[in-house]
């Protein structure tokens, strides 16, 4: 059981899916966004990259590398999404 965290169905799928699956979690949270491109890389050629960028911009994820995108550069999505809404 995993206590009161409830992860739906359709979550677990895309990450179990993910090309970051059993890779070293530090490669995604690097020091700085400089640093991000290995984590870009394999995100790069991940399938369901568009499911876990939108999950973080969904869950305002602040920290890693999530479907390619660092914090800084899903805070600026963010931004655009508000603006053209």
């Amino acid at each position: 059981m995993m206590g009161d965290i409830f992860v739906s169905a359709k979550e677990i799928n895309w990450r179990q899916l993910g090309a970051c699956r059993g890779l070293e979690p530090s490669i995604f949270y690097p020091d700085d966004d400089d640093e991000g491109l290995e984590a870009k890389s394999v995100c790069a050629e991940c399938g369901v990259r568009v499911a876990c960028l939108e999950y973080a911009l969904q869950v305002r994820e602040k920290a890693g590398v999530w479907g390619g995108a660092t914090e800084r550069e899903r805070r600026r999505l963010i931004r655009q999404r508000r603006r053209t809404a």
